[in-house]
């Protein structure tokens, strides 16, 4: 459409199911392309993603042309179905149902790329559940700890 333009960020986390740590160093940076292709597919600029063992963040500049829910469900399920592909692990890999978005403005871009390529070291200080409930907390976003990513700490 003409004249029409958008600036949305959004970082989406989401995690393993049973947050069991399956995604490992080795398969890491293959998962990394592999993701980065379909959102590439979808016309969405990808800014930084970083796969930990247990959850992954991604970070892009975002087309108000796809809806939000449709986004992740397809990154989850292609990403989950390549990774079932690979055998990578025994057994069956599932991301866990639901994700976190957070909205960024432009003047957070390289703060937020920091944070999503530095999660390695953040981990070594935070828990993914500490990680989490602070998000959650910070853009003042109301849950029930009922519905929140299984924790295995």
């Amino acid at each position: 459409m003409a004249n029409t333009f958008s600036q949305i960020y959004l970082q989406f986390v989401f995690a393993v199911k049973g947050r069991q740590n399956l995604i490992s160093n080795d398969n890491k940076k293959e998962l990394h392309k592999y993701i980065t292709a379909l959102i590439q597919n979808r016309k969405v600029k990808l800014l930084a993603i970083n796969c930990m063992p247990d959850h992954v963040h991604i970070f892009v500049g975002f087309k108000p042309t796809i809806l939000i829910s449709d986004f992740v469900k397809e990154i989850k399920v292609e990403s989950n179905d390549f990774i079932n592909s690979k055998n990578w692990i025994k057994g069956k890999f599932s991301w866990q149902e639901g994700y976190g978005v957070f909205s960024y403005s432009h003047s957070h871009i390289d703060a937020v790329i920091r944070y999503v390529l530095n999660q390695e070291i953040h981990h070594q200080k935070k828990t993914f559940r500490q990680e989490y409930l602070e998000l959650l907390k910070k853009f003042e976003i109301p849950f029930e700890a009922e519905y929140l990513f299984d924790f295995i700490e």
